[in-house]
């Protein structure tokens, strides 16, 4: 597997494949020519030039090459996954087929429930980066970021990437090996270039922006459902760091009481603890620093 860092803008299965950062910059574009007062901070070098985006820019050179170098090998995949769960359904309950769904209505069927609960997944796991005490030490390297830029999706310590490594492939291993067993070679996703449809749908109308500082809101009613780049943002702050946890759907947060809307929040001011940044301003503190405040907690 290559090793490239670049071909992160050419893999769609990446958050900052070309065509996303395309389409969030048409949307950023749109939403700055209508907002003036946000074009100053958005397209200023103290932006784009500030320590932490600056740290942004090297940390993801450094986590996408030791992705495939020491994470991938060591991660059990989702096609394994996959087999035991079908292997133990056939072991406890004999050969079964469903009978009576057409191939089309198995790949919707499929493609929305891989959806559903990879994004719930995300929501659990996540929630738990903040709530449990040793999971949310690795989790500061995340939310250390002073302003926030594309590259910040992908500031998050070794450790955090094996656990969500381990989620996908559970989740999606789960999930697929369930419908092997009762539809057999009937399953397939509905993609677009090879990626769940719906994923690259929320992807490409503006994920990115998440990570940004165009503050979008999609209006109380919507951000119920979906969540949009401000509630992201807001989540960011270090006023509300314990809320707004949904990956591309809001209603975990609504369910599960973590949202927090747009028009409840006027200021946010990313990071964490002025007492705890310190300890997350270079390269190296990033990778070491969680291991040294949870051997300092003790």
């Amino acid at each position: 597997m290559a090793i490239n860092p670049l071909e992160y803008l050419i893999d769609p299965h990446r958050r900052i494949y070309w065509v996303f950062l395309f389409s969030s910059v048409v949307i950023a574009a749109v939403f700055l020519w209508f907002n003036p007062k946000k074009r100053r901070l958005n397209l200023s070098k103290k932006l784009w030039l500030h320590p932490s985006a600056l740290l942004d820019y090297g940390y993801f050179i450094f986590i996408s090459v030791f992705k495939v170098l020491v994470i991938l090998p060591v991660l059990i995949g989702a096609k394994e996954v996959a087999l035991w769960v079908n292997d133990f359904l056939l072991t406890q309950y004999g050969f079964v087929r469903i009978e009576g769904f057409s191939y089309s209505q198995v790949m919707v069927s499929f493609t929305l429930i891989l959806f559903v609960l990879s994004d719930l997944s995300r929501y659990w796991l996540h929630r738990f980066l903040h709530t449990v005490p040793w999971l949310w030490a690795f989790h500061k390297v995340h939310h250390s970021a002073k302003v926030l830029t594309p590259l910040t999706f992908y500031r998050v310590h070794p450790i955090e990437s094996l656990l969500f490594g381990l989620r996908y492939s559970f989740v999606i291993g789960l999930v697929s090996g369930v419908f092997i067993y009762g539809f057999g070679a009937m399953i397939g996703i509905v993609d677009i270039l090879g990626v769940n449809a719906l994923a690259f749908v929320f992807s490409f109308v503006g994920s990115n922006l998440r990570h940004s500082h165009i503050g979008i809101s999609f209006g109380a009613i919507i951000e119920h459902f979906l969540i949009s780049p401000k509630q992201h943002q807001i989540h960011h702050s270090k006023q509300h760091i314990n809320v707004n946890f949904g990956g591309f759907l809001a209603i975990w947060d609504w369910f599960f009481n973590s949202l927090v809307l747009s028009r409840d929040v006027n200021r946010v001011k990313f990071g964490i603890k002025y007492s705890e940044m310190k300890y997350f301003s270079r390269f190296h503190q990033l990778i070491f620093s969680p291991f040294f405040l949870l051997f300092k907690s003790k």
